[in-house]
């Protein structure tokens, strides 16, 4: 079955955790949570503005784990902090891995941080039950493609276009190229994310990998003022057409099962 993780910004509005649930309930097999950081390199405008709006809210990484704290025992499926390595390594990579486990996270993406430089980090995230999920980019080499292949966790981040997070107008003609390389080097479910704008654009990328991850999209929705209920029919669009996606494919592959990210 073909993965949905839609994103949602830790803290952009006081009734965030509504937005989670949500997703949830329209069909998500994990839910991405940014948390929020000044200088988010591989975020565009979008994104930007969303952690821009959660900082100016107060919004710090203790609350964002406190809140979802408060609702845990609503939610049942894998929850997957992403963040950047100065937030990661301020307080030291075990400290951080334990404090999202002790908050139900079991996943975690940290972009700028490269998979030769992720021995601490690795090792910090299996000794608190964390998948860290590794990128592969369009012009990673196939020896490194390998390696981040054998070394992610719970599934590999096709980043589909050599440039920020944000909407556009088709799907990139790179995604379904490294998604093969990818599927070629691992077991692992490929989704495939950046620039995944619109249930036919999922559909596109489902074809060619095992799922997507859907984020400026849905964030500038929630910034132009969209209700939890109006994001519950968004992302019940995008599970619409992964759902079709999987009616028209013979036999998807089998994949291990890693840490609950399936339905």
């Amino acid at each position: 079955m073909k993965q949905l993780n839609p994103y949602l910004t830790g803290g952009i509005t006081p009734d965030w955790t509504d937005y989670l649930l949500a997703y949830q309930e329209a069909g998500a097999d994990a839910v991405e949570i940014g948390l929020p950081f000044s200088d988010p390199m591989m975020d565009g405008a979008t994104i930007q503005q969303a952690s821009d709006q959660a900082l100016r809210r107060g919004v710090t990484i203790d609350s964002i784990l406190a809140d979802l704290v408060a609702v845990r025992a609503h939610v049942r499926i894998p929850l997957i902090a992403m963040t950047y390595a100065n937030l990661v390594f301020r307080d030291g990579p075990e400290t951080f891995c334990r404090r999202l486990a002790g908050a139900g996270i079991s996943g975690l993406i940290v972009p700028d941080v490269p998979v030769d430089e992720a021995g601490r980090l690795e090792a910090a995230a299996t000794a608190a039950g964390i998948d860290l999920i590794l990128l592969a980019a369009p012009v990673t080499a196939p020896d490194r493609l390998a390696e981040i292949g054998r070394r992610s966790r719970g599934f590999v981040y096709a980043v589909s276009v050599m440039d920020t997070t944000g909407e556009r107008d088709a799907l990139a003609a790179t995604a379904a190229p490294l998604a093969r390389r990818l599927r070629e080097v691992t077991e692992l479910p490929v989704l495939i994310g950046f620039g995944i704008s619109t249930p036919g654009q999922a559909a596109a990328a489902a074809r060619a990998g095992d799922g997507v991850v859907i984020a400026s999209a849905l964030m500038r929705r929630v910034l132009e003022g969209a209700s939890p209920d109006d994001l519950r029919a968004e992302v019940a669009g995008f599970r619409a057409a992964l759902d079709q996606v999987d009616q028209e494919m013979p036999v998807a592959r089998a994949h291990p099962e890693v840490s609950g990210y399936r339905r």
